[in-house]
């Protein structure tokens, strides 16, 4: 993964609403109502953040019907762990 994809996916996550929307979705698949639900945010509001989401990357979604069900993109994550496990401290 290139140096401009791990950087988008340090802005999308610089968000608190969408660090926390990860947070929630690791290890899981989530439908949109439940992360409405735990925020007090506008469901307009909820698709920005799952857009920025989707876009870097980051979250795969699915639809079924009217829902739309969110869960973390393993590869993706994978390798932006790996590009962060990487840096090091300058000695």
């Amino acid at each position: 993964m290139g140096l401009n994809k791990n950087v988008k996916i340090c802005k999308v996550l610089s968000d608190p609403h969408r660090f926390e929307i990860v947070t929630m979705i690791s290890g899981t698949e989530m439908c949109a109502c439940k992360l409405l639900e735990h925020f007090n945010i506008t469901q307009p509001t909820l698709s920005h953040h799952m857009k920025q989401l989707t876009d870097c990357g980051l979250v795969n979604v699915r639809k079924e019907g009217k829902w739309s069900y969110y869960s973390l993109n393993s590869i993706v994550l994978n390798e932006f762990k790996e590009f962060i496990g990487n840096l090091q401290p300058k000695l």
